[in-house]
Formats: structure tokens, C-alpha cells, sequence
């Protein structure tokens, strides 16, 4: 696996994946950037909750469950000195379907952070993950 990012004279960098896709990434005007994009630290965030969510969706697939639509709200505490690591990381999945239950929701969501998602894994080396399984009816 391999990427790459150029700068973009700024605060800013433009990534490109081994398999060829762009992501725009830059810092907050406070921080001396543009603005124009989500930061790298932000980006970590997304993809924790994109891991997890990928895992989630195989298992829910797998264990046949009818869900139609969920999403991961994500928000990150982070250390006061440098490096300005994650602490905290606390999780939202909220789930929609029909017939859903916590109990086997719970289960994929706990076997993706404990287990399969290699972001989780990275990331609490630092941080606390907490979360939480909500069904929106």
C-alpha cells in the first residue's frame, strides 16, 4: 500500500492513493491555513469511522440484518501538547431499519473496534474509543 501528498504552496496538500484517488487536505485559517478542506486529524477521524463502518456493513450483511441506512458521528478530544494526539474518541452509531435490535448491532459494532478495523487498532494506542449503538426508528 502506498500514497503520496503534494503541497500546495500553503497549508494545504492534495493526497493520491496507490489506487489512484484524491483527497484535499488542509488546516483551519486559526491554524494558518485556507480553510478549504478537512484536516489531516480530521481525515483520521473519518477514517476510523469509515473502517468501522465498512466492517459493520459486512457483518450486518453476514448476520442479515435489515438495515437500510446508518451513519457513524465521530468527535475527537486531543492531547494539549505535541505530539497532539487523540485521547478520546467517542462513537455514534445510529441505525435504520426494520425489526433491529441493540444486541446484535452492539456485536458488530464491538467486533469491528476490538477486531477488524485497523484504524481502531491504531488509534487506541493513544485514545480512549467509547460508543454508543442508536436506533432511529
Amino acid at each position: 500500500m502506498q500514497a503520496q501528498v503534494r503541497w500546495n504552496g500553503k497549508m494545504g496538500f492534495v493526497g493520491i492513493s496507490g489506487s489512484n484517488h484524491t483527497v484535499v487536505m488542509d488546516v483551519s485559517k486559526e491554524n494558518g491555513g485556507d480553510g478549504a478542506a478537512a484536516s489531516p486529524m480530521e481525515m483520521v477521524l473519518m477514517a476510523l469511522a469509515g473502517c468501522s463502518g465498512v466492517d459493520i456493513a459486512l457483518i450486518v450483511k453476514k448476520k442479515r440484518l435489515d438495515v437500510r441506512d446508518f451513519q457513524i458521528l465521530v468527535e475527537g478530544e486531543r492531547a494539549d501538547e505535541h505530539p497532539r494526539v487523540f485521547t478520546k474518541v467517542n462513537m455514534t452509531f445510529v441505525f435504520e431499519g426494520a425489526d433491529l435490535t441493540l444486541k446484535p448491532l452492539e456485536d458488530a459494532v464491538r467486533l469491528s473496534l476490538e477486531k477488524y478495523c485497523s484504524v481502531a487498532g491504531m488509534v487506541n494506542k493513544t485514545a480512549e474509543i467509547s460508543w454508543k449503538v442508536e436506533i432511529k426508528e
